[in-house]
């Protein structure tokens, strides 16, 4: 494999051989202040087959800080309209946000490069493009927690901070972060065209999209109906996971939503702390339409609204059997979750009510979601155990004791071995997740010009199913005032 300088990356700028009506051509806005790099993903790095070295260059931190570009790069800021909160908004686009180009690796796999934090473009409306270290910081390292977890997600490659002072409730100082993925279409890239009653836009796009990521579908006959098929059974399984590790994303509108199916946008995103199907992570969320328990029926909605776009090119009939298959696929991989996550093997009609009793018992007990999921391999099927550290998280420890007969004896019907079970449900169960007391420690630290939390957290979140020597105050539950930090878009 060739390792590549900065200068040398291969570029292919595939988006930006669509016609302009796509994008607006803009270059980064440098800051006023020196860049300077916080923090540098070797993970990512190697997924452009970039050295690792060139991090150490003051050039890195001028390209990603938005003051330099390399050989190839075609800066633009995507066009894209989109349902915030269930009302359209005619007109959205990249408002700090600009594609730098699309790096392919010796592999042949493409990664865009898309700097957020990069100043105003034609997009920005009433904004000034930029991002704070505060909300820069929460996306770089819940990119890579997500990643660790097996969520699909965009991957972040670096964070470059500056001096200058950014204007939000308060003053900040601003930064920058690369999120890479294959492609950053969303379901709103396909609203716009819509709308505007531009079908041959529409349909390029979809054909382009078609091409570049669904290359097995381009010569079909019915490509579109089958690629929007495609897009509901990704979106279900990247949403059945999110359910599964008591992730909310807060702010689920169409233009947050890619159109491969990865979690994109990190603004007020949350990992439960204590287990609350209605959990709200999003404080401008006044209604709870983005709640935890909402984001099954949020995914169908906006797919709803994708399916919508496609009408002048595939049968309504077609896609609507696509979206009756959502919640189906949906249920199917958020069970196929809990059962592992339950330590079974088997899969049986009886399992749904053996979790939904548990889910019970945790929700009228307050129980720490991820503690308690990963504590419950230490479960013992011995008839005489009373698994008191289990028993600890409830507040009817006799009602958690009738369910532990009902588990006991579903295990045993397996054969289940406790210590077998235990090293698979480890596997599923993680032992750290980013929560908000983390980022919200990682960003004072920072504040101050520390940035060596950043990462340890980086480096502990890209391995969250394995006991890591020193890390378990980051395991604990959070303290009471954590449970409850204010997080919102602009976070």
């Amino acid at each position: 494999m060739t390792v590549h300088s900065l200068e040398t990356l291969t570029f292919d700028n595939s988006y930006a051989r669509l016609p302009e009506v796509f994008y607006a051509k803009v270059s980064p806005t440098p800051f006023s202040a020196a860049p300077f790099l916080i923090s540098a993903n070797r993970a990512a790095m190697e997924l452009l087959d970039l050295d690792p070295a060139e991090a150490a260059r003051p050039e890195f931190a001028g390209v990603f800080g938005g003051s330099l570009l390399i050989p190839g790069m075609e800066p633009l800021a995507m066009l894209y309209s989109g349902h915030q909160f269930g009302v359209y908004v005619p007109q959205l686009g990249d408002g700090r946000a600009i594609l730098l180009g699309e790096v392919t690796n010796g592999r042949g796999e493409r990664w865009d490069l898309h700097l957020k934090g990069a100043g105003m473009t034609p997009f920005s409306r009433d904004g000034d493009g930029r991002s704070v270290l505060r909300s820069a910081i929460r996306e770089y390292l819940c990119c890579e927690a997500m990643h660790g977890l097996g969520i699909p997600t965009t991957r972040a490659l670096c964070l470059v901070g500056s001096d200058d002072k950014v204007y939000r409730e308060q003053i900040e100082t601003g930064a920058t972060i690369v999120r890479m993925a294959p492609s950053h279409v969303r379901f709103g890239t396909f609203e716009i065209f819509y709308y505007r009653k531009q079908h041959e836009h529409l349909q390029r796009l979809a054909d382009y999209t078609i091409e570049m990521h669904f290359p097995e579908l381009a010569q079909a006959v019915d490509k579109y109906a089958r690629f929007f098929a495609e897009v509901v059974q990704r979106t279900a399984k990247l949403i059945a996971h999110w359910q599964a590790v008591g992730w909310s994303h807060g702010v689920l509108n169409t233009d947050n939503m890619s159109i491969l199916g990865l979690t994109l946008d990190y603004g007020p995103y949350g990992f439960m702390d204590d287990y609350d199907p209605g959990f709200i992570c999003n404080h401008s969320d006044y209604n709870g339409r983005y709640a935890f328990n909402q984001q099954p029926y949020i995914g169908l909605w906006n797919l709803s609204c994708l399916a919508q776009t496609l009408l002048p090119f595939a049968p309504k009939e077609e896609l609507k059997a696509a979206l009756d298959g959502y919640q189906t696929s949906v249920d199917r991989h958020y069970h196929n979750h809990m059962r592992a996550k339950l330590g079974l093997v088997e899969d049986r009609a009886e399992d749904e009510a053996l979790l939904q009793e548990l889910k019970s018992l945790m929700v009228g007990s307050r129980v720490d979601y991820t503690i308690f999921w990963r504590e419950l391999g230490t479960f013992s099927s011995d008839a005489e155990a009373k698994n008191e550290r289990l028993r600890e998280h409830f507040l009817n420890p006799e009602r958690f004791d009738a369910w532990a007969v009902q588990y006991r004896e579903r295990l045993q019907s397996e054969q289940s071995r406790d210590e077998e079970r235990r090293i698979r449900m480890d596997r599923v169960n993680p032992k750290y997740v980013l929560r908000n007391t983390h980022a919200q420690g990682a960003i004072e630290k920072a504040q101050q010009n520390d940035y060596s939390e950043v990462e340890r957290l980086l480096t502990l979140l890209q391995q969250p199913y394995t006991e890591q020597p020193g890390m378990n105050s980051y395991a604990a539950a959070p303290p009471n005032w954590g449970k409850h930090l204010s997080v919102s878009c602009s976070s």
